[in-house]
């Protein structure tokens, strides 16, 4: 008896524990320009890569957070630039924005892949 309610007990926070392991940022997302960007774990965080168009394989972004509200920085492939970032997503929509001293912003929308 004791034994099966620790192997349900065990299932049951494997399952939980899989749920709230998986954020809602991962995957693969469109951009505004039409490229694809991939959004995956690296060290702690959340690393934003072009996987194409004319800047495929650059790192353009380093995110984190939890539940679908992140912050850091995002770098513009074109100039290089990197700015204060932030992504939130809301279903199949990310919105990213870029900032300068918090005042002068850009803001995008992904669609999830």
């Amino acid at each position: 008896m004791i034994r099966t309610l620790l192997v349900s007990a065990a299932l049951a926070f494997g399952v939980v524990g899989a749920a709230q392991a998986a954020e809602p940022i991962l995957g693969n997302w469109k951009t505004a320009s039409g490229a694809t960007a991939e959004i995956a774990p690296c060290g702690g965080a959340f690393c934003v890569t072009l996987k194409t168009g004319k800047h495929a394989g650059k790192r353009i972004g380093n995110l984190a957070g939890t539940g679908g509200s992140y912050s850091g920085e995002i770098t513009d492939p074109e100039n290089d630039k990197t700015y204060s970032g932030s992504g939130s997503v809301d279903g199949n929509s990310l919105k990213m924005k870029g900032c300068v001293l918090k005042v002068l912003c850009k803001s995008q929308t992904w669609t999830r892949l």
